[in-house]
C-alpha cells in the first residue's frame, strides 16, 4: 500500500494489516472545535436502544418549551443520520452535538439522531439497513417523548454528508412502502452536503486533491473502505446518477405522495458538483426539489459554524412548513 495510505488510513484512526485487511484502533478525534452556540438547557436529550445485537441506537433531542406549553402542541419529527464518510464519526461525537440543538431549537422539532453500524466493519448496506430498522423503531415506539410530543404525520429525513446519501437512499426505499411506516409520514428529505461520488472525476473533486479538510485520496479511500467488496465508485450507492439515468421512473412514487427534497451545499465543498448534479436531475424528473447551494464555505460547513447552522435551519424551518 503506497505510504500516503498509510498515513490517511491512521488519520481515520485505522491500521492497515499485512493481508490488506483494516482494523479500526481509535475514534477519529473532531475535526471541528465543539461549539455551544445554542444553550443546552433549552433541549432534553436521552438515548434509547433500537437493536442491541448490532448495537445502533438513537438520540432523542426535545425542545424543553414543548414540554413546559399547555397545551401540548405536537412538533414535526426529524430524523438525523449523522456524515464520516460512513466510517468515522457517531452519534455523540461532540461536533454534532450543537448541531442537533440548533436544529430542535430553530426549527422546532424533536431530533432523532440514528446510531447505525459503520464500515470497515459492516460495509454498505448496512447503514441503510440500520437506518431503515430505525423508522420502523420509530413507528412502534411506546417511548413518551416521541408518543407525546410528535406529530408523526410530519416527518423528515435529514442527513449530513454520508448521512446525506443515507437520507436520500432510505427515503426513495420508504416511499416504496410507505403504509408499512404508518402512523409514520414521511413527508421530505433533506440533505445537507450529500456525499455522492463516481469514477469520472468532476471540476470540483479535482480542486480539493490537497484541500486540507476533504482532500481527493481521503475522499478515495473512503469509498473504497465503505463500498461492497469489488464495487467501484459507479456503484449506485455512490454514484446516484448511475440509478437516475437508467430508471427514468425510478422517482414515480416519491412524486405520486408528494414528498419534496431540499438539497443544501456550499460551493467550497468538493462534492458541489455532485450535488448540484443530483439536484437538477431531481429538478428535470418533476421532483418538488429546493436548492439551497452557497458560495465559499467548505465541507459541513455548518457543523462547524453556529451562524451558517442558524442560517440552514431557517432555511430548514421555511422547508418543514411549506
Amino acid at each position: 500500500m503506497d505510504p500516503k495510505d498509510v498515513e490517511i488510513y491512521g488519520m481515520l484512526g485505522f491500521e492497515c494489516n499485512p493481508d490488506g485487511s483494516i482494523t479500526r484502533q481509535r475514534e477519529l478525534p473532531s475535526t471541528f472545535e465543539p461549539t455551544s452556540a445554542v444553550d443546552p438547557s433549552l433541549v432534553l436529550a436521552k438515548d434509547i436502544s433500537i437493536n442491541e445485537s448490532k448495537t445502533t441506537w438513537a438520540r432523542i433531542i426535545l425542545p424543553r418549551k414543548v414540554v413546559d406549553s399547555q397545551p401540548i402542541s405536537k412538533l414535526p419529527l426529524i430524523v438525523y443520520f449523522h456524515g464520516g464518510g460512513f466510517v468515522v464519526c457517531k452519534v455523540d461525537t461532540p461536533n454534532f452535538q450543537d448541531f442537533y440543538r440548533h436544529i430542535a431549537t430553530e426549527v422546532s422539532a424533536v431530533v432523532v439522531s440514528v446510531e447505525y453500524r459503520r464500515a470497515p466493519e459492516h460495509r454498505l448496506p448496512a447503514a441503510y439497513d440500520d437506518c431503515m430498522e430505525a423508522l420502523y423503531w420509530i413507528k412502534n415506539s411506546d417511548d413518551e417523548w416521541l408518543t407525546k410530543y410528535v406529530d408523526f404525520s410530519r416527518c423528515f429525513l435529514m442527513g449530513t454528508s454520508a448521512g446525506g446519501n443515507i437520507a436520500y437512499r432510505v427515503g426513495l426505499s420508504a416511499s416504496s412502502i410507505c403504509t408499512e411506516l404508518k402512523p409514520l409520514e414521511i413527508r421530505g428529505l433533506i440533505l445537507h452536503h450529500p456525499y455522492f461520488g463516481g469514477k469520472e472525476r468532476t471540476g470540483s473533486e479535482l480542486k480539493s486533491v490537497d484541500d486540507k479538510l476533504f482532500p481527493l485520496r481521503l475522499n478515495d479511500l473512503m469509498w473504497e473502505t465503505a463500498l461492497p467488496a469489488g464495487a467501484d465508485r459507479d456503484h449506485v450507492y455512490c454514484n446516484a446518477m448511475v440509478e437516475i439515468r437508467s430508471n427514468p421512473r425510478m422517482f414515480d412514487q416519491v412524486k405520486a405522495l408528494g414528498l419534496k427534497i431540499l438539497v443544501s451545499g456550499c460551493g467550497g465543498d468538493p462534492l458541489v458538483d455532485r450535488q448540484v448534479e443530483v439536484l437538477n436531475a431531481l429538478r428535470d424528473a418533476g421532483v418538488e426539489v429546493v436548492g439551497r447551494i452557497i458560495e465559499g464555505g467548505h465541507h459541513g460547513l455548518e457543523i462547524a459554524d453556529p451562524l451558517k447552522a442558524k442560517e440552514l435551519c431557517i432555511a430548514i424551518k421555511k422547508f418543514v412548513a411549506s
